[in-house]
């Protein structure tokens, strides 16, 4: 078994539920606690949020908070990086869906372009999201 797939204690689970692109989404905890409903490109009302950006926002965090960390363990000071995540859905020729996503990860001003390249490969190689997505959808990474 490989490390991502073993049977070692979850640091951590968050639990949800939705109802469909068109009502809600509640986390457990009743933190989250969003409108759901397909985006006017969909053919929807756009009167609430959609998995896309929850995909997109969750992605964005976690690859800011692994660029956090890359950082740390290689002693990089003053690295405060803010994450922006595209995440698109296409059509299948099964008629199905797929996502793609783009993250543009912007460097704090000043900071050396080649120092950071590192770091976002380092946190792509680390963030969950990046594993879990890693050979299902492509992945596109960029800097600011």
């Amino acid at each position: 078994m490989s490390a991502t797939t073993s049977p070692s204690a979850a640091l951590y689970t968050a639990s949800a539920t939705a109802s469909g692109r068109e009502g809600r989404a509640v986390s457990t905890d009743g933190r989250l606690d969003v409108t759901l409903a397909a985006p006017t490109e969909l053919g929807g009302s756009g009167a609430g949020t959609n998995p896309e950006q929850l995909f997109a926002a969750g992605y964005a965090a976690c690859f800011a908070s692994a660029l956090g960390v890359v950082a740390r363990r290689a002693k990089v000071s003053g690295f405060d990086a803010s994450v922006t995540a595209d995440v698109s859905l296409h059509p299948t020729e099964a008629g199905g869906f797929s996502l793609a996503v783009a993250l543009e990860v912007e460097l704090p001003d000043g900071f050396d372009e080649a120092t950071g390249r590192d770091l976002v490969e380092q946190a792509h190689a680390v963030c969950p999201y990046s594993d879990a997505t890693r050979g299902n959808i492509p992945v596109e990474l960029s800097i600011a």
